[in-house]
């Protein structure tokens, strides 16, 4: 039984990059098990920003930067999506002179800061014990920096395009496949009356995961996805033969917002992030407007219209679906197994339907991609149906 009246330590946990559903729960379940087992829970906002911009003064009002959570405050946002902790694409270790600290730039005034020694004396003033970041692989890739400084992480990996590595399942990657398959279905409707293309734009800036398990689910005909360069061509040719068999006359492509033809990928704005990646976006426009072109080729000299539909945000916000709400409480209480057991430098998974945990460093070590040659077939443009027998869940492993 734990013993809550003799405290442990101090966990700090954060979230950091995109919003996913699951988050709060995860926070709350962490929250929960901590305060249970003696320990106290400080959560740090928005981020690795929150652990920049902290002033270590006790009279300084840091409200803005972290949080003390109590088992009352995690219940109640417990089950909504998004983060109560708020997020941020900081990089602490790579911070740009505009974007540093008014406090600190008397000392960091190069073009590129390490603030990497801000953050550890930060930690020590919050007297954290174990940091517990929430992310994807730029976020956690900074806590791999952090272990490798002597920092005590566990981590908990999300992300909706589900490529973090060493783990089967990211934090709301079921939501937004949930999701995806949803509207997808709903804007047949306007498909078929119109007979028509549709092209919807999805997630996934390396890998396809989020195009790719949809499309197998028979949301579209076919998909795009980072790991293959496609032809346009070939595209249309495909979903103008889709169209013909269908008794609607309509046909269906999810498009990765990373995917590419042609050497081309698509950018919505041109300013990187601190982890140097850009903002993409508008790939299912250019798809759209040269499908309709293509067509004409296999449609008797005739162009064939589209809707284009980019779900964005749709997929990213409201509440968790079943799977988003039940992984983020084993995550959460896995992690505390973990601190229990005086372990640290980990990441909790989900490997072949089962909990676990990986070294740190794995997250690191590669890129977790769609491998083309087990599932995806790169002549029809869809995925491959293979054997199931003995797969995951989401039957694309972290191989």
């Amino acid at each position: 039984m734990s013993n809550i009246n003799k405290k442990k330590g101090i966990i700090g946990i954060l979230t950091g990059g995109g919003d996913v559903p699951g988050l709060n729960p995860a926070i709350r379940a962490v929250t929960i098990r901590a305060n249970r087992e003696g320990y106290d829970v400080i959560g740090i906002r928005r981020g690795w920003a929150g652990l920049i911009e902290l002033v270590r003064d006790k009279k300084y009002d840091n409200s803005n930067n972290y949080i003390h959570l109590s088992e009352e405050l995690v219940n109640r946002v417990g089950r909504t999506g998004g983060t109560f902790l708020h997020s941020s694409r900081t990089r602490a270790s790579h911070v740009p002179k505009t974007r540093v600290p008014e406090h600190l730039k008397n000392t960091y005034n190069n073009d590129i800061n390490d603030l990497t020694p801000e953050v550890i004396k930060n930690l020590e003033f919050l007297n954290i014990d174990y940091l517990i970041p929430i992310g994807g692989d730029d976020t956690l890739s900074y806590g791999v920096h952090l272990h490798k400084q002597g920092m005590k992480v566990i981590a908990i990996p999300k992300t909706m395009d589900n490529d973090v590595p060493g783990t089967d399942y990211c934090l709301g990657f079921s939501t937004c496949v949930t999701r995806t398959i949803m509207m997808t279905h709903a804007l047949r409707t306007s498909a078929g009356s119109h007979e028509r293309f549709l092209v919807i734009e999805v997630f996934g800036r390396y890998a396809g995961f989020t195009a790719l398990l949809p499309t197998m689910a028979g949301a579209a005909n076919r998909c795009v996805i980072p790991e293959y360069e496609f032809d346009i061509d070939r595209l249309a040719e495909l979903l103008v033969n889709d169209r013909h068999t269908n008794p609607s006359n309509y046909s269906v492509v999810l498009v990765s917002e990373g995917a590419k033809f042609k050497g081309e990928m698509v950018f919505s704005d041109h300013e990187a992030d601190m982890f140097g990646h850009k903002k993409l976006g508008g790939i299912g426009d250019l798809v759209s407007a040269r499908l309709k072109d293509a067509s004409a080729k296999f449609n008797k000299g005739k162009k064939i219209e589209v809707i284009n539909q980019r779900l964005g945000y749709l997929v990213r916000c409201g509440d968790p679906d079943a799977i988003d709400s039940i992984v983020p409480m084993a995550y959460g209480n896995l992690a505390l197994d973990l601190i229990l057991e005086n372990h640290s430098g980990r990441l909790v998974v989900l490997k072949n339907g089962r909990y676990d945990n990986e070294p740190l460093e794995i997250i690191t070590s590669f890129k977790k991609t769609v491998d083309i040659d087990k599932y995806y077939s790169t002549d029809r443009l869809r995925p491959h149906y293979k054997s199931f027998e003995s797969k995951p869940l989401f039957i694309m492993a972290s191989d």
